[in-house]
């Protein structure tokens, strides 16, 4: 594996005549931190913003255009740089760099920086993948979703920048909120741990814009950015929520605008201010498509996908149109490329970076309390028989059916779904719509910050939400275990005799100094798509 350093030092700059400190009336210059992403065998994406003047705030649209200096080394020093060249960024960008960093050599750790008039930003540290055709012992990956900085800090990301043992994070969706402050913060009562900028619903390109950077702004993301590269795809929240290809329940034409002129907005924001590639490309602006593949040689693929921009609106439980062919949660194009992946990948593991659900899971009826608060996850309406979540792939069976039967007439193994969203954990089973047989896995990660079932309900301690766990396991005999309650982030070790998921919860997250501990841990065994219990975590 190799892994990353911890982000200890992340403030060097090298040597001395790259260091010119800035006068206290300039602006920090990086002050929004670095960052790296989309990792391939001979390339990775670099990313910062810089604030040249002080006119250059996020989204204002002012200020001169620069050129940027960026630089990959072997160590620490940048005595032996391997890399480099000069971006150039301006208002258009919103001062953000991206550049795809390439000619680098596979599985291997290098610094990087930027330079601005004299001034170097600090240190990161980034890893390439390994070749295609290698075998690595193991992967290591951090699995995160649903980060809502309006309902805690973000103190898993601090966690996961201490362990130096990563190859990468995965991101699931829900990198930031939309929302205005008093709207979906802080539990039952909805307390704003911290407020939003700008304090409203962001709809505009500067609304956007300000957003992203506020986001940067956080000591424990920034560290985990410097730390380690990023692989992301969004959820509905980085435009808007319950978002589908003409529109979303939270969106209001009347008073919101065009929902088009929204989407362009958010994913060109998205594009600039995030480590990815859109379209293939780091260029910025050069499309709007996000799900793609990266290989770590012959022990993993990882499949990313985007279930927001071609889905079908989105209907209620025991609608007939839920089992409707014409309808989808991938798209057609999206759903045969990830078909195809599967199916002929040479890889043992087949990872799917699955923004929301895809294991059948219906909802045991419950007391109306209960029901409210599963409502803002994992169910939709009150009601007297079980019903599925239709915002998950439970509302869209035909796709899930013909990926899944793919799966089954292609004997597909070592399939697993690393999923976010619903701010709760779960290790499942995904059955066969056939035979019901399990034909892969499913590992949900839970939420950074954002509110879960017992949030809503504001119950201490987990008695409640003890009795519903087991109501759904009792519904649903493939999900092997559920959490409903805690927060944090989940560690998954893969080799090829296995992959494990560890998953971590902090201790509160309202304290900016929370601890973690280790709250289950789950594993798939090669040619199996069964799910275990682990006794002893191997990640911790």
């Amino acid at each position: 594996m190799g892994g990353l350093g911890v982000a200890a030092g992340l403030g060097v700059l090298g040597p001395a005549a790259l260091a010119t400190p800035a006068s206290s009336s300039q602006p920090r210059v990086f002050a929004h931190g670095v960052a790296s992403g989309d990792p391939l065998p001979d390339a990775v994406v670099l990313w910062t913003r810089v604030t040249p003047s002080p006119e250059c705030l996020p989204g204002a649209g002012r200020g001169p255009d620069v050129d940027v200096t960026w630089q990959v080394a072997r160590d620490d020093d940048f005595e032996d740089v391997v890399a480099s060249g000069v971006v150039r960024t301006g208002p258009r960008q919103d001062h953000t760099v991206k550049v795809d960093a390439a000619g680098l050599r596979p599985a291997t750790d290098y610094r990087y920086r930027f330079v601005l008039a004299g001034q170097a930003s600090p240190v990161g540290r980034t890893r390439t993948a390994p070749s295609p055709g290698d075998s690595p012992a193991q992967l290591r990956f951090g699995v995160v979703s649903c980060a809502n900085w309006q309902a805690g800090w973000f103190t898993s990301y601090r966690h996961l920048a201490e362990r130096g043992d990563l190859d990468a994070v995965i991101h699931l969706g829900d990198y930031l909120y939309e929302y205005q402050p008093g709207k979906y913060s802080y539990g039952h009562d909805q307390v704003d741990i911290r407020l939003h900028d700008p304090q409203r619903e962001i709809v505009s390109l500067r609304d956007y814009r300000r957003r992203h950077a506020q986001y940067k702004t956080d000591p424990d993301l920034q560290a985990l950015h410097a730390a380690v590269p990023f692989i992301v795809t969004w959820d509905d929240h980085e435009v808007a929520d319950g978002n589908w290809s003409g529109g979303a329940f939270e969106h209001q034409p009347a008073t919101e605008g065009p929902w088009k002129k929204r989407v362009r907005a958010a994913h060109r924001a998205y594009d600039e201010w995030m480590p990815v590639r859109i379209s293939g490309t780091a260029v910025t602006g050069d499309g709007d498509r996000i799900y793609r593949r990266l290989q770590f040689g012959q022990l993993a693929d990882l499949s990313m996908l985007d279930l927001r921009s071609y889905r079908s609106e989105r209907v209620q439980p025991g609608d007939p149109a839920i089992d409707d062919v014409q309808r989808t949660i991938a798209g057609g194009p999206q759903l045969a490329w990830l078909s195809d992946n599967l199916s002929t990948s040479p890889c043992r593991w087949k990872l799917v970076g699955n923004p929301v659900m895809v294991a059948p899971v219906l909802m045991p009826p419950r007391p109306q309390r209960e029901q409210d608060a599963l409502s803002q996850h994992v169910a939709t309406s009150t009601r007297r028989t079980s019903e599925p979540n239709t915002d998950t792939w439970n509302g869209y069976t035909s796709d899930r059916d013909r990926l899944l039967g793919r799966l089954e007439d292609d004997g597909v193994t070592g399939a697993v779904f690393l999923t976010g969203d619903v701010h709760t954990a779960w290790a499942t089973e995904v059955p066969s719509p056939r035979t019901g047989r399990p034909i892969a896995a499913e590992l949900v990660c839970n939420s950074l910050t954002s509110n879960n079932v017992d949030d809503f309900m504001g119950t201490r301690p987990r008695t409640t939400s003890l009795t519903l766990e087991a109501a759904i396991q009792q519904e649903n005999p493939h999900v092997k275990w559920v959490n409903l309650d805690d927060h944090g982030y989940a560690v998954l070790h893969v080799t090829a005799d296995g992959v494990q998921m560890d998953w971590h919860a902090i201790s509160d997250r309202r304290d900016p100094d929370a601890t973690s501990r280790v709250l289950a841990s789950w594993a798939v065994a090669a040619g199996s798509a069964r799910v275990r219990p682990v006794r002893d975590p191997v990640t911790a």
